[in-house]
């Protein structure tokens, strides 16, 4: 007896040790180990935050949809069921059944359905069938900055641009879906022992994007795109001052609501990640340095050889035969030559200091994926020619943006600020998380250096520079036009090239450094024809949106009212809106003009020289106006123009 007490004892002990190890120490293990026997989690797709420009107007946004799943086991007839849905899902009556006659009892049949082909299926009415709210990314301006918001794949992560850059930030959590699972693994009834989460949304991220200001950078691109028959352009629109990037336009662009219909050479961002031959605009830093390191003055004459010149056993040639030139002449004219001259003055070494210290050879470290740092050899790999080529930049690679970004330097007094594209992150309820500001990296030239070279970029724009065609009325204007052979194996095409224009407005504390360039224009090769009139159009018209006061010293020139070409119209009122349209005061106004049939800049224009002030409505062409035409008016009155599209 105490034999078999003893035994049962010891068995008593064991059991409850063991039942205190699976059900005390074990217990976490094991309800997960069952619940992964007994439940099936279906993933459904998290929420993204939202992407703003800085007024914040929605660039992307996440839209809650339905998605349609099947528990097969409910289906009363699966062949019947199958060819009511297919014509609905995009399949075949075979393909649906053979999908619904799977082993597994939970089946999705479409992810993110349109709301009419949700609601299509709803009234069908089918037992087995049901919904789930899932979201889906959408971008509601289309076109509008696509390069530079990126876009995402099928699954919610970020493939480009901003999406991709901020993908943690801007994901949120996954939400799912649980269904019970029977002891074979079969799935049960989802309606009755389902449950399940939705996703949370992730972060907002708010750019420094103007959307307007992008879309007349868009806008103009293209249009100069398209009337010199170029492969593409580009457009970079920035606050010299900050850094902030208030445009960054590529042309050809993309619908990023449908990605995959494009190649991936349309679908990259070329302001950031393509680098070329930056051509005469490379002269604005090759004097800035030369003036900084006293190689030179502003009243210094270099002798431009009648448009010949051997150097280094290379012959250099100017487009016009010159002889004498001061340095805001070769500016102003764009002598390769006398570049050449100003680059043996100041040396190798110290050239590619002061090129460096504009950051040329490194990445600007913008908040953007796949940006390139362009080519700029090591100063010790210069050999013969190097010195003079790079003078007028050719030899050297640079992006768009770091173009941009060292004229900048130049505009703002000498400072080279850290180009940014995200002002701040904030959560779902408008609270900043983080906040971005501007950083200067260094100084790279005097402000007395960036005043004088201002003023010399001044004369490339005025009568009988290269640049007049970038005059912006009734502002001062600083640029520098660049015409580039492009690189064609070892050798330089002798038909394509790079045209572009960079510069700053107005002269006197600037707001806006722009940057065009054209692509292997087929009408003319050279900067000042093809992109300085673009240059011109997104200044106007993004300084008139932006209200910059006009400079009282720049006497206007008298134009037509009628214009024979087709303008754009301004890009708030071709969203539909209502703008404001500030004009100087002051002056006798007289009487009420008749624009019925302008356009919206011409209606500024002529508003402007009156000195009234006009509220525009709509977009297109002028239909009715207030006062009627013929009225007497003063700069006091209320003054209104409605616009309809034109047909």
């Amino acid at each position: 007896m105490r034999t078999v007490a003893a035994i049962f004892a010891l068995v008593f002990v064991v059991t409850a040790g063991r039942a205190f190890y699976l059900q005390v120490l074990q217990k976490e293990r094991l309800v997960k180990l069952a619940e992964k026997q007994h439940q099936r989690v279906v993933a459904l797709t998290p929420g993204r935050g939202a992407i703003f420009d800085q007024h914040n107007a929605p660039l992307a946004v996440s839209i809650e949809m339905d998605s349609c799943y099947a528990e097969v086991k409910h289906l009363e007839n699966v062949p019947e069921a199958a060819g009511k849905l297919a014509p609905l899902l995009g399949y075949s009556a075979a393909e649906l059944e053979a999908k619904l006659k799977g082993s597994r009892n939970f089946v999705w049949l479409g992810r993110r359905l349109a709301p009419e082909v949700a609601q299509k299926i709803r009234d069908l009415d089918l037992e087995g069938i049901g919904f789930v709210k899932e979201t889906k990314r959408f971008y509601p301006n289309s076109e509008v900055a696509a390069h530079v918001i990126g876009f995402t794949g099928t699954d919610p992560g970020g493939l480009e641009g901003v999406e991709k850059k901020y993908d943690s930030t801007i994901l949120g959590n996954t939400g799912f879906l649980v269904t019970q699972r029977d002891a074979l693994g079969r799935d049960i009834d989802l309606q009755q022992a389902g449950e399940g989460k939705s996703g949370t949304k992730g972060n907002n991220v708010v750019l420094t994007l103007d959307k307007n200001v992008q879309y007349i950078a868009e806008k103009e691109l293209a249009q100069a795109v398209v009337k010199n028959g170029a492969k593409g352009g580009i457009a970079v629109v920035m606050e010299p001052e900050t850094g902030r990037v208030l445009a960054m336009a590529n042309y050809p662009t993309f619908n990023p609501n449908s990605p995959f219909k494009y190649g991936p050479t349309t679908l990259r961002n070329h302001a950031i990640s393509d680098s070329f031959e930056p051509g005469s605009t490379f002269k604005i830093f090759l004097v800035a340095a030369a003036l900084e390191n006293h190689a030179i003055r502003p009243n210094d004459s270099f002798n431009c050889e009648n448009g010949v010149y051997n150097f280094a056993g290379r012959t250099i040639h100017d487009t016009h035969k010159y002889a004498s030139l001061t340095v805001p002449q070769i500016l102003k004219y764009s002598s390769n030559i006398g570049a050449a001259k100003i680059g043996s003055r100041l040396g190798a070494e110290r050239l590619y200091a002061a090129l460096t210290g504009f950051g040329f050879g490194e990445k600007s470290e913008i908040d953007l994926p796949g940006e390139t740092g362009g080519l700029l050899r090591k100063q010790s790999k210069w050999y013969g020619i190097d010195l003079a080529t790079i003078s007028f930049g050719q030899g050297v690679t640079a992006s768009a943006l770091q173009i941009a970004t060292a004229v900048s330097a130049v505009a703002n007094g000498g400072n080279l600020m850290k180009p940014y594209l995200v002002d701040h992150i904030a959560d779902d309820s408008g609270n900043v998380i983080k906040q971005f500001a501007p950083q200067v990296k260094r100084r790279v030239i005097s402000p007395d250096t960036a005043r004088k070279v201002a003023h010399m970029l001044e004369g490339v724009v005025n009568e009988g520079g290269t640049g007049t065609g970038a005059a912006v009325d009734g502002y001062r204007v600083a640029g520098k036009t660049g015409t580039a052979q492009k690189a064609d194996g070892r050798s330089y095409s002798a038909k394509k090239r790079t045209a572009s224009f960079v510069g700053f407005v107005p002269l006197e504390n600037p707001k806006l450094t722009i940057l065009v360039v054209v692509d292997e224009p087929t009408t003319s090769p050279y900067g000042g024809v093809v992109a300085a009139p673009a240059f011109s159009a997104i200044a106007q018209q993004a300084l008139c949106y932006l209200k910059v006061p006009l400079d009282r010293s720049v006497k206007k020139k008298a134009e037509p009212v009628e214009e024979k070409k087709e303008l754009q119209p301004a890009p708030e009122a071709a969203e539909g809106g209502t703008v404001e349209g500030s004009v100087a005061a002051g002056g006798e106004a007289g009487s009420m003009p008749n624009f019925r049939g302008m356009s919206m800049r011409q209606v500024l224009r002529i508003m402007e020289k009156r000195g009234l002030n006009v509220k525009l409505q709509g977009s297109g062409r002028a239909v009715e106006q207030s006062p009627p035409p013929g009225s007497r008016i003063t700069t006091q009155d209320p003054v209104w123009v409605r616009f309809v599209p034109s047909a």
